[in-house]
C-alpha cells in the first residue's frame, strides 16, 4: 500500500512543476504566446509585383491590428524616397507621387497590438508616361543675378488649370536671409505657360535662394507627365540699377543706390516712346544686328550694334547707336535708348542679368505685359499676388 501511494506522487510532482512553468511562458492574461499572437496587417498600394501601377497618386503604406515602427521606400537608382509616418504608427504616406517608369522596393517593420514584432517588402513598377511636360529655370544653377531677379519656370507643354495649385505647391523657395515672395502665373511672350515668383520687394545683396520643385509624377494636364524633380540655386550680386529719364535724355547708373555715372542718349521718339515702369535686364548681347521686322516696322533698316542690354521680349534695349546723330540731343529711338558705343559697354559691363531699369517721364501709355520679358516689376504687390493659383 505504501508502495502504491508513493508512484502517483512522484508522477503528479512534474505535472504541477510543468503547469508553473507553461503559465511563466504564456505571462499573465495573455491567454497564449507572443509566437502564438497575429502579426499587423501591413497593406502597400500601389501593390506588390504590380508592372504597371498606375501614376497619379503617392506610395501608401497602412499596418491594421497594430502600427508601422519602420518604413523604407528606395527606387531603382537606390534614392530614398521621403514619407511621412503617422503620429499613431498607423499609416505612411510618400511625400510625392510614383514616377513614371520607376521600380519602388518598399521595405516595413510592424508591432500587433499584441506585441509580436514582423517585417516584410514589396516591390512594384509604375507604368510608362505616354506624353511628358518638361521646364527651362531662369537663373539658371549656379548664376549670379541683379536684385530684380524672378524665378521663372518655362513649360514645355501647356498647363491646366486644374493642374496649376499642385504645381505650385510642389515648387517651394528657401531664401538666406529669410525673403517674402510669391508664385505667379504668366504668359510668355512665346505662347507658353510660365510660373514666376517674384519677392515682394527686391532681394537683398548677397541672399541665397534654392528652389526645390518636386514636380515628378505629377500630371500637367492632358495626361502629360513631369518624369522628373528640378532643384537649382542661385546668388543675389550686387545692387546694380539704371534709370532713363526720357525728357533729359539720360540714363543713370545707381550701385547700392548712389549714382555712379550719367550716360546721355536717345529714348523712344513720340511716335514710338520707350516703354515705362521698372524693368528687368533678361539677357545681354556684345553684337546684334537690329532688324526693323522684328518689332513691327518691315524691311525699314538692318543696323549693326553693340553692347545690346535687352530689357523686353518685344524690342525695348539698350545699345549702342553709332549712326544716330542727335544721342543726348532728340529722342528719336523707335523705342530702344541708344547710346555712343563707349557708353553703351559702361551701361552693358554695369548692369547684370536681373538688374532692374527704371523709364520716366515717357510719353508711352502702353502696359508691359509680365510675359514680355522678365517684367515682373510691372505689377504691385497685390496685383501679383492675384495671379498664384492657391490666393
Amino acid at each position: 500500500m505504501h508502495a502504491g501511494t508513493r508512484r502517483p506522487t512522484t508522477r503528479l510532482i512534474p505535472a504541477v512543476l510543468a503547469a508553473g512553468l507553461l503559465m511563466t511562458a504564456c505571462g499573465t492574461g495573455t491567454g497564449g504566446s507572443q509566437a502564438d499572437a497575429p502579426a499587423a496587417k501591413v497593406t502597400v498600394t500601389p501593390a506588390a509585383g504590380a508592372a504597371a501601377a498606375k501614376l497619379g497618386a503617392p506610395i501608401s503604406v497602412k499596418a491594421d491590428g497594430g502600427r508601422l515602427t519602420t518604413v523604407e521606400v528606395k527606387d531603382d537608382k537606390g534614392a530614398a524616397v521621403p514619407g511621412r509616418l503617422a503620429a499613431d504608427g498607423s499609416a505612411w504616406t510618400s511625400e510625392g507621387k510614383v514616377r513614371p517608369a520607376t521600380t519602388y522596393t518598399v521595405r516595413t517593420k510592424a508591432k500587433s497590438s499584441g506585441g509580436k514584432e514582423s517585417e516584410g517588402t514589396s516591390k512594384f513598377t509604375t507604368e510608362q508616361a505616354a506624353k511628358v511636360n518638361k521646364l527651362t529655370n531662369t537663373p539658371g544653377n549656379g548664376q549670379t543675378v541683379g536684385t530684380g531677379m524672378p524665378i521663372s519656370i518655362l513649360f514645355d507643354h501647356p498647363v491646366a488649370k486644374s493642374s496649376r495649385p499642385e504645381i505650385e505647391k510642389a515648387l517651394k523657395v528657401t531664401t538666406q536671409p529669410r525673403v517674402e515672395g510669391a508664385w505667379g502665373w504668366v504668359k510668355d511672350w512665346s505662347g507658353k505657360d510660365r510660373i514666376d515668383w517674384r519677392p515682394k520687394d527686391y532681394w537683398p545683396s548677397g541672399t541665397k535662394v534654392s528652389v526645390r520643385g518636386a514636380l515628378s509624377g505629377l500630371n500637367s494636364g492632358d495626361d502629360r507627365w513631369f518624369v522628373r524633380d528640378y532643384d537649382f540655386d542661385f546668388t543675389i550680386g550686387a545692387d546694380h540699377k539704371a534709370v532713363i529719364d526720357v525728357p533729359s535724355h539720360t540714363l543713370t547708373m545707381y550701385d547700392n543706390g548712389k549714382p555712379v555715372g550719367t550716360i546721355r542718349g536717345s529714348a523712344g521718339s513720340p511716335q514710338d516712346p520707350t516703354r515705362g515702369g521698372v524693368h528687368t535686364v533678361r539677357s545681354k548681347n556684345a553684337a546684334e544686328t537690329m532688324d526693323s521686322a522684328t518689332i513691327g516696322h518691315g524691311n525699314e533698316w538692318m543696323l549693326d550694334s553693340q553692347w545690346v542690354t535687352h530689357l523686353t521680349a518685344s524690342g525695348t534695349f539698350l545699345h549702342s547707336a553709332p549712326w544716330n546723330k542727335s544721342l543726348g540731343v532728340v529722342n528719336n529711338s523707335h523705342g530702344c535708348f541708344g547710346m555712343t558705343t563707349s557708353d553703351a559697354k559702361r551701361v552693358y559691363d554695369f548692369l547684370t542679368i536681373g538688374s532692374t531699369v527704371e523709364v520716366k517721364g515717357t510719353t508711352s501709355t502702353k502696359k508691359t505685359d509680365v510675359g514680355n520679358g522678365l517684367e515682373v516689376w510691372q505689377e504691385s504687390w497685390s496685383q501679383w499676388q492675384q495671379r498664384s493659383a492657391l490666393k
